[in-house]
């Protein structure tokens, strides 16, 4: 919808859930997101925890999906037994950050929903901080086990945003900024509760559900989600200038005395895909994809509606073009790229 008196535009959507068709400066922003994240040794920690819960047979080859900058696609590339990695990614400013960051390793820019990949191609698909953002995780996951050779492994990370905390008593109102923040930044912060019905509804053998806590006591990543919310907050009208820049002082405040305390919750899942008929497994697909998506909650924790800071948020739904099929890359030659990815 088109605010009245202004030529700007405001959504209530997660920016990671429509960054395909971003301005360069908004994707800058969020890359400065995850550039902060990656800096931090105890999301590194996490990201060890939930990747050595990965059971990939020698020779595997694996596809992230949503890999953003590469950070995590190149840790897999390290895991035992993976001989090819593979990243996508809606974005293309993303994929080009990746494809600096890790040249030997092949992006691609497409989208999660409807991969460009034959059937039957990788032996692993990874999940990392996607899923809750993409607008319909069941496509996604059904395009995941379609992709997956009988047998595949299948890794899911993802946080339960509404665990997300600043607070250090009860009304802190900083706490206000974080939950406005997840709600500006999170297309579903629920979708760990019902992680494991969904993976199985898309007909994997699932495993454990298993929780990983990040706290944080020097601020570095929570407050990028303080700044947000207040952002959000003041863009919508909810709050004043005078209000956003004391929050933004507490938080500084805090972290500069010691006082900060952050908390989130994190969540890993594994699960193996079906063996059998291919296309029986399309059909399937088709008849469940067809189904009306559940509805994502999205509170109004600010009375207002937010709008992405740095850029006019389109207001077309995620498109992808029609999606080529790809036959794979040879397992001798692991590091070739795609020709579209010439640049």
């Amino acid at each position: 919808m088109t605010t009245t008196n202004t030529q700007q535009t405001s959504v209530t959507r997660d920016p990671w859930s429509v960054i395909g068709e971003l301005d360069d400066e908004a994707v800058t922003a969020l890359a400065e997101r995850l550039t902060v994240r990656a800096a931090d040794p105890r999301q590194h920690q996490l990201w060890a925890d939930f990747l050595a819960r990965a059971a990939f047979h020698d020779e595997a080859r694996v596809l992230e999906v949503g890999c953003g900058t590469g950070v995590i696609t190149e840790l897999i590339a390290a895991l035992p037994g993976v001989a090819e990695t593979v990243g996508i990614d809606p974005s293309e400013g993303l994929v080009a950050r990746a494809r600096d960051r890790a040249p030997a390793l092949r992006f691609d820019v497409g989208d999660g929903q409807a991969l460009p990949y034959d059937d039957q191609t990788f032996d692993g698909v990874v999940f990392a901080t996607t899923l809750c953002h993409v607008p319909d995780p069941r496509a996604a996951l059904a395009e995941a086990r379609r992709v997956l050779r009988p047998g595949g492994s299948l890794l899911v990370y993802d946080g339960d945003y509404n665990t997300a905390t600043v607070a250090l008593s009860a009304h802190d109102p900083l706490q206000t900024c974080v939950a406005a923040g997840v709600a500006r930044m999170v297309n579903n912060p629920w979708i760990v509760r019902s992680l494991a019905p969904m993976v199985k509804a898309a007909r994997f053998d699932v495993g454990e559900l298993r929780s990983h806590g990040y706290i944080e006591v020097a601020a570095a990543y929570i407050p990028t989600l303080v700044a947000a919310g207040t952002s959000a907050m003041l863009q919508s009208g909810t709050i004043a200038q005078p209000l956003a820049e004391a929050l933004v002082e507490e938080a500084r405040n805090r972290a500069e005395s010691g006082r900060f305390f952050g908390h989130i919750a994190y969540a890993s899942l594994t699960a193996i895909g079906p063996t059998g008929d291919a296309a029986t497994h399309r059909r399937t697909d088709a008849a469940m994809t067809s189904l009306p998506s559940p509805p994502t909650p999205q509170p109004n924790l600010t009375g207002g509606e937010f709008v992405t800071a740095g850029s006019a948020p389109p207001t077309a739904d995620l498109a992808s073009p029609a999606p080529r099929r790809d036959p794979g890359v040879s397992r001798a030659t692991p590091a070739a790229r795609a020709p579209t990815e010439a640049r």
